[in-house]
């Protein structure tokens, strides 16, 4: 069975990635007023956090419309692929997998699992790039699927928020938390819990922050399994390969990479923004 690997653009997989790999990306998109803008396709990471300082007002975010889905799975079907596997980001913060689940239903003969990573980012990217492998070597749909919801017991990501006043624009945090927040410098450790971003800590310095995220990967880390990490950073590439280095040479089990939050999720965490993520292979 020939079956196809699809996800959305905040999994944050370079095109050259998902060439070599053959993945199918639908973007979702950020809008400056009247200008919408696909990333990853009409925006780089690196546009869109040198526009956003010139921005009078927070954009807003678009997910993909359900016609890309459909128009995605027939041209597939026209290719010669029997099936296809999407994982979108969490559907507690998007509508994009509700899109990509109605859409498969509005073609025929063309299997479609729709899988909710209940994350975001290059941890999202985890599913896809093992969805990717799997593909090539015959699997089908349903063994794929399974071996995520395998992955999912062990997949742990923490994010942490340098500037409070995107989450509080966003509707993530009230104002007088990121008032309170600002004032006393807090960098609000965050991951996801029931597919929506929540907060897990709140921690007093920048420096402190990443610390905790060392000491929450330490209690999975040290059982000295094979596993596959990831460190995010928005628009801090030099912070980000410093951390990751540090962590490579503290856990050289781990098989590490850099990636980034984009202007989707960008636009809700803010710049400066870093993360780190993790699974036990």
């Amino acid at each position: 069975m020939k079956t196809a690997i699809i996800t959305d653009s905040t999994a944050y997989i370079s095109e050259k990635v998902r060439a070599q790999h053959d993945i199918h990306m639908v973007p979702l998109s950020v809008i400056f007023g009247n200008e919408t803008y696909r990333e990853e396709i009409d925006v780089t990471a690196e546009e869109y956090f040198h526009k956003i300082k010139d921005a009078k007002t927070l954009p807003t975010t678009s997910q993909p419309p359900i016609g890309e889905f459909v128009e995605l799975y027939e041209q597939l079907q026209r290719d010669g692929y029997e099936s296809a596997v999407v994982v979108t980001l969490s559907s507690g913060i998007s509508g994009t997998y509700q899109g990509a689940l109605s859409a498969s239903e509005m073609v025929s003969g063309f299997d479609v699992q729709v899988y909710d990573s209940e994350i975001s980012c290059m941890v999202q990217g985890f599913y896809v790039l093992e969805g990717a492998k799997m593909a090539e070597a015959g699997r089908t749909p349903a063994e794929i699927v399974n071996r995520f919801d395998e992955m999912k017991t062990s997949i742990r990501a923490y994010f942490m928020a340098d500037d409070l006043s995107h989450l509080q624009r966003g509707g993530r945090l009230n104002a007088a938390q990121a008032i309170i927040g600002s004032l006393l410098q807090v960098k609000p450790l965050l991951h996801f819990v029931d597919k929506k971003i929540v907060p897990y800590e709140k921690i007093r310095t920048r420096k402190r922050a990443l610390k905790r995220i060392v000491e929450l990967l330490d209690e999975d880390a040290r059982e000295l399994a094979p596993m596959k990490g990831v460190v995010i950073h928005a628009n801090r590439p030099s912070e980000a390969a410093e951390f990751k280095a540090e962590l490579q040479e503290k856990y050289p089990h781990i098989e590490w990479s850099l990636s980034y939050f984009g202007p989707v999720i960008g636009t809700h965490l803010g710049e400066g923004a870093i993360g780190v993520g993790w699974y036990k292979e």
